[in-house]
């Protein structure tokens, strides 16, 4: 095969594939810009998300209950609700939220982890099944940050990195 007909190919193998990834068809292909949501499903509560931890940082409960209900109504046709008869309920709360060591130089601290572990629990009503995910995520950043600093300066990403993962468990099939 000439080098002109191989990169042919292989650019038409590349966008025939990805069609098919994005594509709206019903033949089960995986789509990465899709959720999963059975079609009978139309309503969700999304419940504050509490504060379990031995630490407890008292702006992220609200800041990622907040978080996660905007990603859900942005990003599927699921509409919330604040009754007492939803599709779908979820709940949560940080479960942990732990400082630790992450590096060591020179017998000296070097960077830090913050771990947080946030339990999630789905109550489908419609066909009376409960699923339940732990989420736990680790951020890292240098020794010289206190952790109130480090908390500040990481506040979008732990916000985001952590819903994020818990839409991705709630709507994901695969």
């Amino acid at each position: 095969m000439k080098p002109i007909n191989k990169i042919s190919f292989f650019l038409a193998l590349i966008l025939g594939c990805t069609t098919v990834m994005i594509s709206d068809s019903s033949c089960n292909v995986y789509k990465f810009k899709d959720v999963s949501i059975p079609v009978e499903i139309k309503t969700v509560k999304v419940n504050y998300i509490e504060n379990k931890a031995r630490y407890i940082n008292p702006v992220l409960s609200p800041a990622l209950t907040d978080k996660l209900r905007q990603k859900i109504i942005g990003q599927t046709r699921l509409v919330q609700t604040n009754g007492d008869n939803p599709d779908w309920e979820i709940s949560g709360q940080i479960t942990d939220y732990v400082l630790t060591t992450s590096a060591i130089s020179g017998q000296k601290e070097a960077g830090n982890r913050l771990t947080i572990t946030v339990h999630i629990t789905k109550t489908d009503h419609k066909s009376d099944e409960v699923s339940e995910y732990d989420i736990t995520r680790p951020f890292e950043f240098g020794a010289s940050l206190s952790l109130q600093q480090a908390e500040q300066s990481m506040a979008t990403e732990i916000l985001r990195t952590l819903t994020d993962d818990i839409f991705n468990k709630l709507f994901s099939s695969w």
